[in-house]
């Protein structure tokens, strides 16, 4: 018995007709009932009874045929499945991130899955949380990992990671080896933030409202660099993960001191894909792997 013995014999149930079979899998119909015959012999028992209406499966019949519909069923899911593996052979997976992701988890996570699937191509765009979530609803994107998101429509959330923000200051100044900073004392010294449209920024004034203080940035931007490039020449001190500085701090040109009083700000780095746009098997499994990675980073990311 083979596989296109039981192929012809499900288009013959399927059409009631030998000759309509043969004419949908385009060989003769001598063919047809020859792998018939075939699967008759390799069973021991008649499966159709020709008539002049057409094709009458017996009871053997009927019972081969319910089991050979299921497996080729079956089979042609496994074929899917194949191909969708085949699909980590090429292809290219679309991702969007906002800069504060990038060096702590858009390129860990991309350099060890290239290593595993060398024949992907990725394209990764890095902007604002904004952007990363409009490509996803325009279909630009397959994947976006952001921090600093508002709340969002349109997209799917898969996975949040909650983030505590540290003072990052510049390590000359004497305040960098305290081993806490309160609010009151951080509202004395000059902050440069991220602007309104952050839920960082959000989060930060809510923080100061709670303790009835008044939160006055000398500097407001929507760029993480300007933020780092303010407090590395000492201008400013800013309220920032420690994960999106965390090259500065172990080079030593910045340095993160944690909020006193178990008051630090705390926003969230999400994993977002559109809900409804299917994604490739391979844009899936890198967003499982991504999920993998902030799973194992907790309390880092």
């Amino acid at each position: 018995m083979n596989l296109r013995a039981l192929m012809y014999f499900d288009e013959v149930v399927r059409t009631n007709s030998m000759r309509a079979a043969a004419e949908n899998l385009n060989v003769a119909a001598t063919a047809v009932s020859r792998q018939i015959e075939n699967l008759e012999e390799h069973f021991g028992a008649q499966l159709v009874e020709r008539t002049n209406r057409g094709i009458k499966l017996t009871a053997a019949g009927r019972l081969l045929a319910e089991r050979a519909g299921r497996t080729l069923r079956e089979l042609e899911h496994v074929h899917q499945l194949i191909e969708d593996l085949q699909g980590l052979e090429s292809g290219k997976v679309v991702l969007y991130a906002n800069g504060a992701t990038v060096a702590n988890v858009i390129a860990p996570v991309l350099a060890e899955f290239s290593l595993r699937y060398p024949k992907l191509r990725f394209e990764v765009t890095i902007g604002s949380a904004r952007e990363a979530i409009e490509a996803l609803t325009t279909g630009e994107a397959d994947i976006a990992v952001t921090l600093f998101a508002s709340t969002m429509s349109g997209v799917k959330l898969r996975l949040r990671s909650e983030i505590l923000y540290d003072v990052i200051i510049n390590p000359k100044e004497p305040v960098a080896s305290t081993r806490h900073i309160s609010l009151e004392e951080l509202a004395r010294l000059p902050l440069a933030l991220p602007d309104r449209s952050f839920a960082a920024r959000q989060a930060i004034e809510e923080m100061f409202s709670r303790e009835k203080l008044d939160v006055d940035p000398v500097f407001t931007t929507s760029s993480l660099d300007m933020l780092k490039e303010l407090v590395l020449r000492g201008a400013a001190v800013t309220l920032l993960p420690a994960l999106s500085v965390q090259r500065e701090i172990e080079a030593g040109t910045l340095a993160a001191v944690p909020v006193a009083d178990d008051k630090a700000v705390r926003t969230a780095v999400d994993l977002c894909v559109s809900p409804d746009r299917q994604l490739s098997f391979a844009a899936n499994t890198l967003a499982e792997f991504i999920e993998d990675y902030m799973r194992r980073s907790a309390g880092q990311v």
